[in-house]
């Protein structure tokens, strides 16, 4: 599994940022039964550079917290084996992994809900992680019953870490 992660912003965590979000990633992947070892992109940045990023590719000309953007879609949720996209041109020549997708998260959104929410910056950007990688792996909260089912996902996979509130 690669993970990749970039900066645009200065960092103000107290915590080792790099490897909770490879933590989180991995065991989302291993949680969920991804039979691919994937490569995933995480972006950590600002909230002008996430505002112009969701009005381009979403038509909402506002920031938000996390965008992701997956390079996969599945037939059903879990079943992974009617995944369309998992051919060469989603495949990492170099490694042979999956290019599952890309997270980017607004740092300064992060820092102001995890406020607000009164738990720790490490809490807030584990949570927005396993968000996204839900979505990359085909997960949505568009409707009530895929809103539940993606909560318990998301407290089962952070509360299995030791990450909670």
């Amino acid at each position: 599994m690669t993970v990749t992660i970039e900066h645009t912003v200065e960092l103000p965590f107290d915590f080792e940022y790099k490897k909770i979000a490879k933590e989180v990633i991995s065991h989302t992947v291993k949680t969920e039964e991804f039979p691919y070892e994937p490569e995933v992109s995480l972006l950590l940045t600002d909230n002008e550079t996430i505002r112009d990023l969701n009005r381009t590719y979403r038509e909402i000309d506002r920031a938000t917290d996390v965008l992701s953007f997956p390079m996969l879609t599945f037939g059903a949720l879990g079943d992974f084996s009617k995944a369309k996209g998992v051919g060469e041109e989603n495949v990492n020549p170099d490694t042979g992994e999956i290019l599952l997708g890309d997270i980017i998260i607004s740092v300064p959104k992060l820092l102001g809900q995890a406020e607000e929410y009164g738990h720790s910056p490490k809490r807030e950007f584990a949570f927005l992680i396993t968000h996204s990688m839900l979505h990359l792996l085909g997960y949505d909260h568009m409707e009530p019953e895929e809103a539940a089912i993606m909560e318990n996902k998301q407290k089962t996979i952070l509360d299995s870490l030791g990450i909670t509130r």
